[in-house]
């Protein structure tokens, strides 16, 4: 059966937008330096945030599906923009830093996410190479 997935994104003033994701309201703005007030994230870096929304949903399924103990999870998200029009990542980087003993689950987990189930990776990974490394704290 077919999903679809739905948001309205409405014109605020200069370079404001507010978003509605199912009855989620989000505000997307720019810098000043190009005629925004920052009031809210620009659409690239948020699409960066959903990737590690993503993957870091997955994860955290599949370890509580494993069984693994595991505290203080975070993902860190860096990319390379290029400099022509339109502008679009050349590489991102996905840094996992999570406590937990079980590092074989921690890995099998990340690459289960990232070749399997995160749809945003499946998505930019065909435009833009992904890498990921773990950081155990």
């Amino acid at each position: 059966m077919l999903t679809i997935h739905k948001t309205n994104t409405r014109f605020v003033g200069k370079m404001e937008f507010d978003s509605e994701i199912n009855g989620h309201h989000l505000t997307l703005d720019t810098v000043e330096a190009i005629g925004g007030e920052n009031k809210g994230p620009s659409p690239k870096p948020l699409l960066l945030s959903s990737l590690a929304g993503c993957t870091g949903i997955d994860v955290v399924s599949l370890l509580n599906k494993m069984h693994v103990n595991f505290s203080d999870f975070n993902i860190e998200v860096e990319a390379d923009l290029g400099d022509e029009h339109p502008k679009m990542y050349t590489e991102i980087r996905l840094t996992y830093f999570i406590k937990t003993d079980d590092r074989d689950k921690m890995e099998k987990a990340v690459q289960l996410s990232l070749e399997k189930y995160c749809g945003v990776s499946a998505m930019l990974s065909k435009v833009c190479p992904i890498v990921s490394k773990i950081e155990y704290m």
